[in-house]
C-alpha cells in the first residue's frame, strides 16, 4: 500500500476516534444520564409506552439539530450552531413532556 493512502487511512481513524475522549471526560465530570440525556428520555419513552406523533416529531429535529450543529461546529457558524443547540434543546423539553403527561 502506499505511505499516501496509509496515512489517508490513518487520519480517516484518528478523526473518527477523536470523540471518544470528550465523551468519556463529560462522562467522568458529569456522569452518564447527562451525558446521554436524550437517550435516556428516548428510552424512558419506549418503557412507558408513549409514542405519537410529538415523540416522533421530536427525535426527528433533535437528529436534524444535532446534525445541523456539528456542521455549524465544522464551519464555525456560531449563531447556527447556538441555534441548532437550542432547536435540540427544545426537542428534549418536548419528549420529556410527553412522558411526564402521560
Amino acid at each position: 500500500m502506499k505511505p499516501e493512502i496509509t496515512y489517508l487511512v490513518c487520519v480517516t481513524l484518528l478523526t473518527a476516534l477523536m470523540w471518544v475522549p470528550y465523551v468519556l471526560d463529560r462522562m467522568a465530570v458529569r456522569g452518564l444520564p447527562d451525558t446521554v440525556g436524550f437517550a435516556a428520555l428516548v428510552l424512558a419513552a419506549n418503557a412507558v409506552g408513549v409514542s405519537n406523533s410529538a415523540t416522533v416529531i421530536a427525535c426527528a429535529v433533535y437528529f436534524w439539530a444535532r446534525a445541523a450543529h456539528f456542521l455549524a461546529y465544522t464551519f464555525a457558524l456560531p449563531w447556527v450552531r447556538t441555534l441548532a443547540f437550542v432547536v435540540g434543546f427544545v426537542a428534549q423539553i418536548v419528549l420529556a413532556w410527553q412522558i411526564l403527561a402521560h
